[in-house]
């Protein structure tokens, strides 16, 4: 393929979509938890139900259409098909940005922001506030390729960013992400300053120093408590992806209900949405999302990502100019003092009064008033 740029649209065969509703029909479901809560997991009940929806009342080719509305290409990058959005905005001016997503997401998380950050003066905003958009699918995501050779870390998927952008002609240009995309994010501005205007991100991972040890805000507090939370009762699948994708890859390549209960888990977990997903998300955009898993069987290529990168820290300094936006049910919620030690040159720095881990999808006007916020101190 070299470097050509080949536009591409989501066509799912039928026969992929009768293989689904046959297996869903076929669920061999576990007996009920033995409480009455989430704390062993997705309740049985909840499952059951998102599934039958599923099966009988979800409309992918709806979804498809929707998401088939943004222009789609592929083009290989570092040996790998790379697939991504790109919506050119209107403004000439404007600003080329990078938005990363990580797991368990997928481009879908952005459908709701892309269009407002392209045209902002057709949402209420201003020409000033223009982004080009860029949204590539991580590598072994979606409709990305699937690395057959270890080596695509969070650092190298960096680089293939950087090279997509240098190819679609942007030498100069944003990024944005939170999960696994914060950390592409700050590699780019660990490897990549030259050619970033600023980064935005939505989890920064930073820790206090020890000089900050004893002196520590109830704010700060609270951050430390979430983590180990998150790392004693919420890692478990951080964990098993890291150590061992292959082997939940079956599982998830092969059970619909299975992956679903996999991906939705950490929706319940993570989305400021007081204890059922659906309040913040409509159960299609929950299921439009485990489809971009459960389509190109990528539940052991996703996993991969946490296998490469789980042990790498990217603590360099990161110089370019940074903004964070730390949402209140976000995983990790540093302090900016605990951010500074490594971005060192922090414009833009907030805290929404509501909103979790995929900040795009939940509250996507909250979302995109951040980044255009934290964008005009770099431009």
């Amino acid at each position: 393929m070299g470097d050509e740029i080949t536009p591409f649209r989501i066509e799912i065969p039928e026969a992929d979509l009768e293989d689904l509703t046959r297996r869903l029909r076929q669920t061999r479901w576990p007996e009920p938890e033995t409480v009455d809560d989430w704390s062993q997991g997705i309740p049985l009940s909840y499952a059951r139900d998102l599934c039958q929806y599923w099966l009988d009342q979800y409309d992918w080719r709806t979804s498809e259409a929707r998401l088939n509305r943004f222009a789609q290409y592929r083009t290989e990058v570092d040996g790998l098909d790379i697939h991504f959005i790109h919506v050119r905005s209107p403004q000439e001016g404007a600003l080329p940005l990078l938005i990363t997503h990580g797991w368990p997401g997928s481009i879908v998380e952005f459908h709701k922001i892309i269009e407002p950050l392209a045209d902002p003066q057709s949402y209420g905003g201003e020409a000033a506030d223009a982004f080009h958009v860029v949204c590539p699918s991580l590598p072994g995501y979606g409709f990305s390729g699937k690395p057959s050779r270890p080596g695509w870390s969070t650092e190298r998927t960096a680089d293939a960013w950087d090279q997509l952008m240098t190819r679609l002609g942007y030498s100069s240009y944003g990024a944005q992400g939170g999960d696994w995309g914060a950390q592409v994010t700050t590699a780019l501005g660990i490897r990549h300053p030259e050619h970033l205007a600023g980064i935005h991100l939505n989890m920064p991972i930073a820790f206090p120093g020890p000089e900050q040890q004893d002196d520590m805000t109830d704010r700060e507090k609270a951050a430390l408590a979430s983590i180990k939370h998150y790392s004693d009762r919420d890692s478990g699948y951080f964990k098993e992806q890291a150590t061992r994708p292959q082997t939940v890859g079956y599982g998830l390549v092969d059970s619909p209900a299975g992956l679903c209960a996999w991906i939705v888990e950490k929706f319940w977990s993570w989305t400021d949405c007081d204890g059922d997903p659906a309040t913040v998300l409509s159960r299609d955009e929950l299921l439009d999302n485990v489809m971009l898993y459960w389509l190109p069987a990528a539940g052991a290529s996703s996993a991969r990502m946490y296998w490469e990168s789980a042990e790498t820290a990217l603590f360099d300094p990161v110089g370019v100019p940074a903004g964070c936006s730390i949402f209140p049910k976000e995983i990790f919620r540093p302090s900016r003092r605990w951010a500074e030690r490594q971005f060192t040159d922090i414009r833009y720095w907030n805290e929404p009064d509501k909103g979790g881990h995929f900040a795009a999808f939940e509250q996507p006007e909250l979302f995109v008033g951040e980044v255009r916020a934290a964008f005009r101190a770099f431009r």
